[in-house]
């Protein structure tokens, strides 16, 4: 019981200190918390922190221990495991944001030379995925959703080559779906966005490394033409992965379909509708409800390329991410990802090797209208 009293007192002079702490002392503190994440603990265990942690609690505190806040705490906990405990009882007592850090914190400092714009819940870096991902700690992201260039020799601007030779297409998305895969925390989700041809090698080359297969979503959209001797492709590949089984899986159930002009409903279920569940269907793996973005209330006059709608962004984000999860999208394109975690409070980490302004225009200024989602979430 004194024990108890005792933590409870060093995380109230934790708390009223943590008020005056300066970024750079804050950053070093989110560090130092994300070796200790986790449940929290029963309260007759706070004490035994630092053996019950995994392997390494203390490793990221050789730099917060050059901190007068680490003096300050260690002086009033007397130990490095008095001061973990202060740590975990804290969690409690200090607003949430704050021990959640802001995602810049997951990124090792040296990259903020590439950092293009940020809100208080995501960065934006301006560069190559290549040259930025490797900055991403190891297992700190939610969920990573990627839309890259479909080598379909478009012209995305100057930076940006469309046009690889296949197989060198394919060592190119394997680089940086491993570090992907890297960063993503155990049972966290990976949706890679691209043609068939393609995510079935993806999908293939994913699971040899491990990784989940859950689905392969047909996002049905039909933008192109009829290719002679072909079938008329009219949907795009939607591979979702977990890194073991999902830590997130949240249930979405659709509106049932009614016509546009008699509004009477379009299928009667096997005659089972009057057992069906008011709140929608069950979303199945065929997307056939994602409008093209098309209208320029919905997107950048200033951005040629295709756009994604905010549907599809909303329904991965609200299957695989709770609020205060962290997204990754490593392919930025006209910021349609980060614009839809801005209003459903994720936190986010984005890239861009082009041009910036039209994502930060958009994130700024709110200048484009999201397609309305009737999707609803059945936690």
């Amino acid at each position: 019981m004194r024990g108890r009293l005792f933590a409870h007192v060093y995380a109230l002079t934790f708390y009223w200190s943590l008020r005056a702490i300066a970024q750079s002392e804050m950053q070093l503190l989110m560090a130092a918390w994300a070796e200790t994440a986790g449940p929290a603990e029963e309260d007759d265990q706070v004490g035994s922190i630092a053996g019950s942690r995994s392997g390494q609690p203390m490793a990221r505190f050789a730099a917060f221990e050059q901190s007068l806040w680490y003096r300050f705490i260690f002086y009033w906990t007397g130990s490095k495991e008095g001061l973990m405990a202060t740590i975990l009882v804290a969690r409690d007592l200090i607003p949430k944001a704050v021990f959640n850090g802001h995602p810049l914190s997951l990124c090792d400092p040296d990259v903020s030379s590439f950092e293009a714009y940020s809100t208080d819940r995501g960065v934006l870096f301006n560069g190559d995925c290549m040259e930025i991902l490797p900055y991403v700690r190891d297992a700190t992201v939610d969920t990573v959703f990627a839309d890259p260039p479909f080598n379909l020799a478009k012209k995305y601007g100057a930076k940006v080559n469309d046009d690889l030779a296949d197989m060198d297409y394919i060592e190119w998305c394997k680089r940086w779906l491993d570090h992907c895969k890297r960063v993503l925390k155990p049972g966290g989700a990976l949706f890679v966005y691209n043609l068939p041809k393609w995510n079935v090698i993806i999908g293939n080359y994913l699971a040899g490394q491990g990784m989940v297969f859950r689905h392969w979503i047909a996002v049905n959209v039909k933008l192109s033409l009829p290719i002679p001797g072909r079938l008329y492709p009219s949907h795009y590949s939607l591979l979702y992965v977990t890194k073991g089984m999902p830590k997130t899986f949240r249930k979405v159930r659709t509106p049932i379909v009614t016509c546009r002009h008699c509004g009477g409903e379009i299928r009667d279920y096997g005659g089972h509708r009057n057992a069906m569940n008011p709140k929608g269907v069950n979303l199945t793996d065929v997307w056939d409800d994602i409008p093209p973005v098309r209208h320029w209330k919905f997107k950048s006059r200033k951005r040629t390329t295709n756009q994604l709608s905010t549907k599809l962004l909303d329904r991965v984000i609200q299957i695989s991410t709770r609020e205060d999860d962290v997204v990754l999208d490593p392919f930025g394109g006209s910021g349609t990802t980060y614009d839809v975690c801005e209003r459903r409070r994720r936190r986010w980490i984005g890239i861009e090797r082009e041009n910036c302004d039209v994502i930060v225009e958009r994130l700024s200024s709110s200048p484009l209208c999201p397609h309305d989602s009737e999707d609803f979430v059945d936690d």
